[in-house]
């Protein structure tokens, strides 16, 4: 499946919100579109780095939406691992 990363400016997480990002990323959870957290790199001013595998860019465009999330561009990238 293709990995995408995607970028959030200013979206600042709970830490509630972070721990459920992670716990689902280390459990495999799909949501409704296929698409899986692999990581999240986030700091406190609120910059966010998702890295997603996903069907396609559309599904983690979905996935965004469906968490009323704002999401811009969404690049697919490739892993060394």
């Amino acid at each position: 499946m293709p990995t995408y990363m995607d970028f959030h400016d200013d979206l600042k997480l709970p830490a509630e919100a972070i721990e459920a990002i992670g716990q689902g990323a280390r459990n495999g959870d799909k949501d409704e579109f296929g698409v899986q957290q692999i990581e999240l790199y986030h700091n406190a001013e609120g910059k966010v780095y998702c890295l997603l595998d996903a069907p396609d860019a559309d599904a983690v465009r979905k996935h965004h939406a469906a968490l009323d999330v704002p999401c811009g561009d969404v690049h697919e990238v490739n892993k060394l691992l």
